[in-house]
């Protein structure tokens, strides 16, 4: 029998924050028309009373019109789903895993157990907030029959989480854990969305379901409203915004959504402002928290624009920089470095940004995106896409991208390039401290990775919250470092309150950058930070990259007394000599030499996980300067070659200039009519003289009428030079890289 919604009797069903939707409390189905807007609620009762199967239809239709995609095509839909990812079985056993761990009516606050009797964890409550695995459920209704004990273990698990909600039985934000946390409710009205959507066509699925339903994200998106006055930093906020902004579109017929919409766009706004830097990273400088910023912004730029809602030009803008730095931070197989508190697949060397950039192509178009994009975007995302982006993926246009080496100024990475061909090289340079929020920042401070001939070279590592050794991950032995005696860059860890197992560096280094230039001949950075600076230790990093051959890493250590100083060098080495010259070789016979050209003291390999490293060592100085070759090669003839006492790297020749020269134990490397000079106090070669000040690294360059000198060096350099037919340029501090020409 069909229930009368009587629009006298929810007339006194305002709360005390002055709404009409409560927070504190899911609406009985009989109570939802009066939380309509008057003209909604005249226009469905004119034909005679509101019943309950006239609203369920109303919101069906719009559903229909105003979703993501209409949920009669869901058979279709799923058809396309399934041949395209084939992942029935993942989704089953998720699936499969949920209902084993929790009953249809669950509890949502600890200490309780699941149905084997092992106790939920704090990491274990915050998933079963998000309602992931519950999508995999309305995928399991589906492949098995269309078994209705789905649909009503969906419906029971919600009204579960209602009923704890009267009661006040459910976790707490100030515990760590809300179950209504900003990030947890919006995770689950996503999905929660999403389900809605996939039912609606199911007769199990009654009227009454579907208006329970409603209710509940009505009470999630008040709940969301009143605790979101203004900004707060980090992704959590974003993420339960852009959630609160989907509610706003789809339930704005009733009264106080469009609050919800425009205090979510306000609050998204804002993020976007101060959270994309201008160099277009994420604040949080993780390719996780980027991708996941992207995924936010997409659901309301995507709905928005399917609405035809009006959204303002910065933030298309800023969105499209989104894409656009990706691309720049890319290696050459269309993958990224691994940044930070990356999480997707723990001890992974790379980030898979393909379906992200599929999204990208799918909004904008652009065939720079295209050239990263698959023929499908990630699994969930395929429920946020229209019918023509669905087709949209059958004929991608790619452009190679027109980034070379650069700098993102804000966000502090420095990238050194080749080019974009598969075997082509890169690296990347992390010289950033976020002020406002590091707590996803790795010990890793100018920290290095590298990709050559198809291979990541120098890794980094993902890692997973609630991993035992999240910590050691996330610290400096596992980066491609330089450290000092056993102090590690990482310091004062400590877990999070709700001991989910996420955790932080209380005390990170502050990292200065004193130069970045790149040209055509190389590219140069030099930085330092203050990490050793309680022991007494100055700690500098020269990275030059001379292109398109290899890098020399230079670590200078400055110190009244003694220490021990290290590299660290990530990958499966072996000892060709020693500390002096580390190899790892690729299934396709690349490798990679790292060549000391100062003879170091010790090597001591370790490894975890299955990943390796190498620990080089110089120890009893209190000054010191690593002068490091990181050389990639492909095949067995074009490595150094370790039988030689004095070898070549490639064809550049080590400590054999033509170029007299006079200093710090100077050391050169030298090809044809240039040449890197370090530790060099005077230089003379026919009739030309340079002095610098102090022992200097130099560039020079023999052009047709002039030598092109660049300072390469940690400090300015003063130089001054003369011909012995007796010219003269007057003594010039050059930048570390500026340059100076010489006329011959």
């Amino acid at each position: 029998m069909k229930i009368l919604i009587s629009l006298i009797v929810c007339l006194g069903i305002t709360s005390a924050w002055g709404q009409v939707i409560p927070e504190d409390r899911v609406l009985a189905v009989e109570e939802l028309a009066a939380a309509l807007k008057p003209d909604i609620r005249v226009e469905l009762s004119k034909d005679g009373q509101l019943t309950e199967a006239k609203l369920a239809a109303y919101f069906r239709a719009f559903f229909a019109e105003h979703f993501f995609y209409d949920y009669r095509s869901v058979p279709a839909r799923l058809a396309h789903y399934q041949g395209r990812y084939d992942n029935q079985t993942g989704h089953t056993e998720r699936a499969l895993d949920h209902l084993g761990k929790y009953p249809d009516s669950t509890q949502w606050v600890l200490p309780f157990d699941y149905q084997n009797g092992e106790a939920v964890n704090a990491y274990a409550l915050r998933h079963l907030a998000r309602q992931h695995k519950m999508v995999d459920i309305a995928f399991l209704y589906f492949a098995d029959g269309k078994d209705p004990r789905y649909i009503r273990y969906f419906e029971t698990q919600m009204r579960s989480l209602n009923a704890a909600l009267v009661a006040g039985q459910y976790e707490k934000i100030a515990d760590g854990n809300g179950v209504f946390e900003v990030f947890r409710a919006g995770y689950r009205i996503l999905n929660w969305l999403w389900i809605h959507n996939l039912f609606l066509n199911e007769p199990e699925y009654s009227d009454r379901d579907q208006l329970i339903t409603i209710a509940t994200l009505l009470q999630h998106g008040q709940h969301l409203y009143a605790r979101n006055p203004s900004f707060r930093p980090g992704n959590h906020q974003t993420r339960g915004m852009a959630a609160l902004a989907l509610l706003g579109i789809m339930l704005r017929d009733f009264q106080g959504a469009d609050a919800w919409r425009e205090r979510a766009m306000a609050r998204l706004g804002e993020h976007l402002e101060r959270e994309i830097n201008p160099d277009g990273f994420q604040f949080e400088r993780s390719v996780h928290y980027h991708m996941s910023d992207i995924n936010n912004y997409f659901y309301v730029y995507q709905l928005s624009n399917l609405n035809d809602i009006p959204v303002a030009e910065a933030w298309t803008a800023k969105l499209r920089q989104l894409f656009t730095t990706l691309a720049k931070i890319a290696y050459p197989d269309g993958s990224a470095p691994v940044l930070q508190d990356d999480t997707d697949n723990p001890w992974a060397e790379k980030n898979d940004i393909s379906g992200a950039m599929t999204l990208g192509y799918l909004l904008f178009e652009d065939p720079v995106y295209g050239y990263f994009a698959t023929d499908k975007v990630e699994e969930r995302m395929y429920w946020y896409l229209s019918q023509r982006q669905v087709d949209m993926l059958e004929d991608i246009r790619r452009k190679k991208p027109p980034f070379g080496s650069l700098a993102l100024t804000d966000t502090h990475y420095y990238l050194m390039r080749e080019g974009w061909d598969k075997n082509d090289k890169v690296m990347i340079i992390t010289a950033g401290l976020d002020e406002e929020k590091p707590d996803h920042q790795h010990g890793d401070m100018l920290g290095i990775q590298a990709m050559a001939n198809g291979q990541v070279i120098l890794p980094n590592y993902q890692v997973r919250y609630s991993l035992k050794d999240f910590d050691f991950f996330k610290n400096s032995l596992v980066k491609n470092v330089a450290l000092v005696d056993d102090q590690m860059l990482g310091q004062e860890w400590t877990g999070n309150k709700g001991g989910s197992g996420f955790g932080k560096f209380r005390k990170l280094p502050e990292p200065e950058v004193l130069s970045w230039e790149s040209n055509d001949a190389f590219d140069l950075f030099i930085g330092r930070h203050n990490g050793f600076e309680d022991i007494g230790v100055d700690h500098y990093r020269q990275v030059i990259f001379i292109k398109d051959d290899f890098w020399i890493v230079r670590d200078r250590f400055t110190a009244d007394k003694q220490h021990a100083y290290h590299q660290v060098w990530q990958g499966h080495y072996t000892l060709e000599e020693g500390p002096n010259l580390l190899r790892a070789t690729f299934p396709d016979a690349s490798g990679v030499d790292i060549l000391q050209i100062r003879a170091l003291d010790t090597v001591v390999q370790d490894g975890r996980r299955g990943k390796a490293w190498s620990r080089v060592s110089k120890t009893g100085l209190d000054n010191f300067t690593f002068f490091t070759v990181i050389y990639p090669y492909r095949g067995y003839s074009h490595r150094i070659d370790e039988s030689k006492k004095a070898p070549d790297i490639g064809n550049w020749r080590v400590n054999q200039s033509d170029w007299e020269i006079i200093g710090d134990r100077p050391i050169s490397l030298t090809r044809q009519a240039v040449g890197y000079f370090f530790g060099v106090r005077k230089m003379k070669k026919g009739l030309i003289n340079i002095e610098c000040a102090q022992a200097a690294d130099l560039y020079v360059e023999e052009i047709a009428d002039k030598i092109r000198v660049y300072a390469i060096g940690f400090e300015p350099c003063i130089l001054k030079w003369e011909h012995y037919t007796g010219r003269r340029g007057p003594a010039r501090e050059v930048k570390p890289g500026r340059y100076v020409d010489i006329p011959k």
